[in-house]
């Protein structure tokens, strides 16, 4: 019963993927976050004192972690892999 059960631990530690954000998840949350920007939604960092693009503010929110979103990674076979946005850009 013991090997099941580390089994499955080791399944559930597996990260679908590499371990960073990649430069297509990256577009896609900055893209995303800048419409809402634009949009009027609230910020979550302190807006600069000169004037600055929806783009520039959500690479900024980014950088800093501030995003409260999970990236979901799909494989061909249908399965997929929820991971918070802070654990890709730890690594």
């Amino acid at each position: 019963m013991q090997g099941r059960s580390g089994e499955t631990s080791k399944k559930k530690k597996k990260l679908i993927g590499p371990p960073k954000l990649t430069r297509f998840e990256k577009a896609r949350i900055v893209g995303a976050r800048s419409l809402q920007i634009a949009m009027g939604a609230p910020l979550l960092v302190e807006p600069p004192d000169t004037r600055a693009s929806p783009i520039d503010i959500a690479l900024q929110e980014l950088n800093r972690g501030m995003l409260p979103i999970t990236i979901r990674r799909t494989l061909p076979d249908g399965t997929y892999q929820d991971i918070p946005l802070k654990w890709l850009l730890q690594g």
